[in-house]
């Protein structure tokens, strides 16, 4: 079965902030496929980020030689702990398109759920996971997909369960899943700026954390040459 993957990323600092303490990368594998790595530092703003962009270049530059995602997510913990002697942390997300077994990967160390939908169900992951940067025995939950039409992954970092918390609301993820399972475009990217406009206006346009959204979705390939694209939009 013939399948197109689609890559959706929408991210923004928390109010009055400098700089978003999460980070975001993706890697092609050597034996085929992608990877991404959300990684969500420890209080916000620069400090924050220089934690979460610790924890993200070390499994990015494991994910990228080969290593298999569980042994690339300990590694980022003990990298993390030794560098900053066990006194911070980051939750972090991992999401990879495997060709070789042709499943997606997901390893979460962080206490916000992942959404897994399909043409059925949405599905939370909530195993219990510890961050990364305390703890020596400290390694990912993993859970594996087959490859299938209409398989979509969300992930987040918290700044998405805080959205507004100013008001006692939080943004309900499933009728936004429900609506872009049965309109199939596998668009993404559509459907993380919609995630994060919707978190937005809970929050009046002032977040109260930082937040990052990370979509990943599976279509059937249209029929025509097979071509790959990459999309970034950075504001200056």
């Amino acid at each position: 079965m013939e399948l197109e993957l689609f890559v959706g990323v929408a991210k923004t600092g928390k109010y009055a902030t400098s700089e978003s303490g999460d980070s975001v990368e993706v890697i092609e594998r050597p034996h085929g496929g992608i990877s991404l790595v959300l990684a969500d530092g420890q209080r916000s703003g620069k400090s924050a980020k220089l934690i979460s962009n610790i924890a993200v270049r070390k499994a990015i530059s494991l994910l990228a030689d080969g290593v298999r995602d569980g042994a690339a997510g300990r590694a980022a913990n003990d990298y993390l702990r030794t560098h900053r002697q066990g006194k911070v942390s980051a939750e972090m997300v991992m999401i990879s398109a495997d060709l070789r077994t042709r499943t997606l990967v997901i390893s979460r160390n962080t206490h916000c759920p992942v959404y897994i939908a399909n043409s059925t169900e949405i599905e939370r992951l909530l195993a219990p996971s510890r961050p990364l940067g305390f703890y020596s025995d400290t390694k990912p939950a993993i859970v594996e997909f087959p490859f299938q039409p209409g398989l979509t992954v969300v992930a987040f970092s918290d700044g998405l369960l805080a959205a507004g918390s100013r008001r006692s609301r939080q943004l309900q993820l499933e009728p936004y899943l429900l609506r872009f399972q049965r309109e199939g475009s596998g668009r993404a990217q559509a459907l993380a700026d919609e995630l994060l406009t919707a978190a937005l206006d809970l929050d009046e346009g002032r977040p109260v954390d930082d937040i990052t959204l990370v979509v990943v979705s599976l279509v059937r390939e249209k029929v025509g040459q097979k071509i790959r694209r990459l999309s970034v939009l950075v504001p200056l």
